[in-house]
């Protein structure tokens, strides 16, 4: 496969599309995004002509026809990539999906099963977290016995926003659009399975603060999905992580995340700085993180260099899209029902 060119067909091309995924593959050698189907055949021809993208399609299925193309970026909203991936794969097509992986932990199994089904293709995930830059040096604090045994964890992610209310209505807040993905939750817990490991068991409060929003036409519609939510879920070890989510907490302290252990403490602030103590030490002391040390977001490097066979997929593989879906079906469920949900579903 190394010496044949990558064609790659995009399926929606959204804001994510258009700022990482189509700069990324064209600075790929050997690869070349040669078709887009976006919601409408104006918007595929806005995006094709913004990009110099060759070949427009009138839908995703003509698009999956097209026998040339070897590779597909989904671009959708959750809930179709089920439906778009099974159908790539199908077609013999390789398949990056956009992040959430799926509106709901069924269709994601759904997906992963289909991948298994067609061991020949590659399937990858865009991650959803933002912590590259910390992911390798809070792994080796952890690890190297830093902390010694995680006994807890506080994470934060406040929104520097008040309650909108009134506000537009965002595909992230309609369960048609979005599934069971919640704010930034599923975000969140990507980085925590690095750093810690899965959950195994959870419990949840949610609030829809902001109850109607203004829909494409003006008319002021329900809101389906919580803009506020409290989690509590448990680690292999028994350790408790609390994780506090929020679209409506104006003037916040923002993102931060402790971690806390029988001999040492980690801190991360709001600018993902990193600051760790030990058993004994009077204050938390700043940890160097050289560049020449973080991981970094090459998502589109990776998926080509696994079509070609010289690197496996960890940024993401389908099996982390479903224990992330899982645990944020979970969190709906708890906070539905006021029961706790146990892992995997």
């Amino acid at each position: 496969m190394a010496e044949e060119v990558i064609r790659v067909g995009l399926i929606g091309a959204g804001g994510n599309v258009r700022n990482r995924h189509i700069p990324g593959f064209q600075r790929i050698d050997g690869l070349e995004i040669v078709g887009v189907a976006n919601r409408t055949l104006e918007s595929s021809r806005t995006v094709a002509d913004q990009f110099n993208i060759s070949q427009v399609y009138s839908g995703w299925q003509e698009l999956l026809e097209d026998e040339s193309i070897n590779a597909v970026c989904i671009g959708t909203w959750p809930y179709m990539h089920r439906a778009m991936t099974l159908a790539a794969l199908e077609k013999g097509k390789h398949v990056l999906t956009e992040a959430r992986m799926a509106a709901t932990a069924q269709d994601a199994r759904d997906m992963l099963a289909a991948s298994h089904a067609h061991p020949e293709l590659v399937c990858q995930l865009t991650p959803t977290s933002t912590t590259y830059k910390i992911d390798n040096l809070i792994k080796r604090l952890v690890n190297d016995g830093s902390v010694g045994e995680v006994l807890s964890v506080e994470m934060q992610a406040l929104q520097n926003r008040f309650a909108d209310f009134g506000g537009e209505l965002h595909w992230r807040h309609d369960w048609r659009m979005s599934g069971y993905n919640t704010l930034n939750i599923g975000a969140s817990y990507e980085s925590m399975m690095r750093w810690l490991g899965r959950g195994n068991r959870v419990m949840a409060m949610s609030k829809i603060h902001v109850p109607y929003r203004s829909d494409e036409n003006g008319q002021m519609v329900s809101v389906s999905i919580p803009d506020h939510v409290n989690i509590l879920y448990e680690l292999a070890n028994g350790a408790q992580v609390h994780m506090r989510m929020s679209a409506t907490t104006g003037l916040s302290t923002g993102n931060q995340t402790w971690i806390y252990g029988t001999e040492g403490t980690i801190h991360i602030d709001q600018q993902q700085n990193v600051f760790a103590g030990r058993r004994g030490d009077d204050q938390l002391t700043e940890v160097r993180n050289p560049a020449d040390g973080q991981a970094h977001y090459r998502v589109e490097e990776q998926f080509t260099n696994a079509i070609r066979g010289t690197e496996q997929v960890d940024m993401v593989p389908f099996e982390t899209g479903v224990h992330y879906m899982e645990w944020t079906e979970a969190v709906i469920r708890s906070s539905q029902t006021g029961q706790a949900v146990y892992l995997p579903l």
